[in-house]
């Protein structure tokens, strides 16, 4: 096949790959607490071409003797931005914000049949009566996921309170219905010191995979957030951190790298078919 040809279909496969994380981070524009991707790109082996050895015949030449042909270009990286997001008041109880970029909230699921700790940034958690625990109450995401505290359990409360209240660095306390103040439990709060390792699962939730196998120490991908350095805002969200204008640039100008590279499929095609036409 055309050198050429190969080179601009290759970079088309790749293109569509960036085509579909923007598109990703436009969809989730709108997504509590969403972290936006970032394609980069790197070149594929190249190979030097020289196509006159015997430099005697090639006298006034001014074009350079050899030619550099590449194999188009991939996707080196998809990287995970964690720029933080602006915050949204909802004044809601149960709305918590984190205004640190690194850190993630550590909730519990269910994934067959096991439980799994998955961290995420969207704060909306509601109430719901522990399955495991009757006459008390316990937060949940709009999964059903249950929050975790920073020992790694179900946060409890009692069905007698009248308001909740969570601190910046994270304490959560309840008042009950004789006015009197309980502090139930401190949320837990990971961070991140090595964003790239997260794996993406879904549900804007993130996953640390086994760090062992990929030869770090956990001390050197995560950490629990120490009691009394959280930033946590209570009755706001964190909103995505997509740029919608950023965006679609980012879009218009992939379209046209993609439009560049069919007209060079096009124009190869048309060459080898003049090619093939040629008659003595």
């Amino acid at each position: 096949m055309n050198t050429s040809m190969i080179s601009a279909s290759v970079t088309m496969g790749q293109l569509q790959r960036k085509l579909d994380t923007i598109s990703h981070n436009i969809t989730n524009s709108n997504t509590t607490g969403f972290k936006r991707r970032e394609a980069t790109f790197s070149d594929l082996l190249s190979q030097q071409v020289y196509n006159q050895h015997d430099l005697s015949k090639e006298g006034g030449r001014l074009t350079p003797f050899g030619l550099r042909v590449g194999s188009g270009a991939r996707i080196a990286q998809t990287a995970l931005r964690l720029d933080q997001g602006s915050l949204i008041p909802t004044d809601r109880e149960l709305d918590f914000a984190i205004a640190e970029k690194n850190h993630f909230f550590q909730v519990q699921s269910s994934e067959n049949g096991e439980q799994q700790n998955r961290l995420t940034r969207d704060g909306a958690f509601y109430l719901s009566e522990d399955p495991d625990n009757a006459g008390l109450l316990t937060i949940v995401n709009s999964n059903g996921d249950f929050l975790l505290d920073a020992n790694g359990n179900r946060i409890n409360l009692p069905l007698n309170f009248q308001a909740i209240n969570v601190s910046n660095t994270g304490g959560l306390s309840v008042t009950l219905d004789d006015g009197t103040a309980q502090n139930i439990a401190d949320l837990s709060l990971i961070r991140v010191i090595k964003p790239q390792l997260l794996e993406s699962i879904g549900d804007n939730y993130y996953r640390i995979p086994d760090v062992a196998t990929l030869g770090f120490a956990e001390q050197d991908v995560f950490e629990a957030v120490a009691a009394g350095e959280a930033l946590l805002s209570q009755g706001s969200l964190e909103g995505s951190n997509v740029d919608l204008g950023r965006e679609m640039s980012e879009l218009i100008a992939t379209q046209r790298h993609y439009q560049f590279n069919t007209r060079a499929v096009s124009m190869a095609d048309e060459m080898s078919g003049l090619v093939n036409g040629l008659r003595r």
